[in-house]
């Protein structure tokens, strides 16, 4: 379940930043994790990539791990927000 809040997160990420060049590098991960993770593998690491993607969104690694980033309500692929 945290594996798949980690993916969402990074996926509206890439979605905000524009590539996934760019979510690797502000993550200081390799784009080859970043890419298992999208595909559903399982990666060592994976909390501290939740780590450095909840300090990219100026969030607590909790609220990546707990599904609070995106907030509820928020597309995960677009950024906005949905009724």
């Amino acid at each position: 379940m945290e594996q798949e809040r980690v993916r969402v997160a990074l996926v509206f990420l890439h979605a905000r930043i524009g590539s996934w060049a760019r979510v690797a590098k502000v993550v200081k991960s390799k784009r080859a994790n970043l890419r298992r993770v999208r595909a559903g593998h399982r990666i060592r690491g994976m909390r501290a990539l939740a780590s450095r993607v909840a300090r990219v969104a100026g969030m607590d690694a909790r609220a990546v791990l707990d599904g609070r980033f995106p907030p509820p309500g928020t597309c995960p692929h677009c950024g906005n927000e949905q009724s």
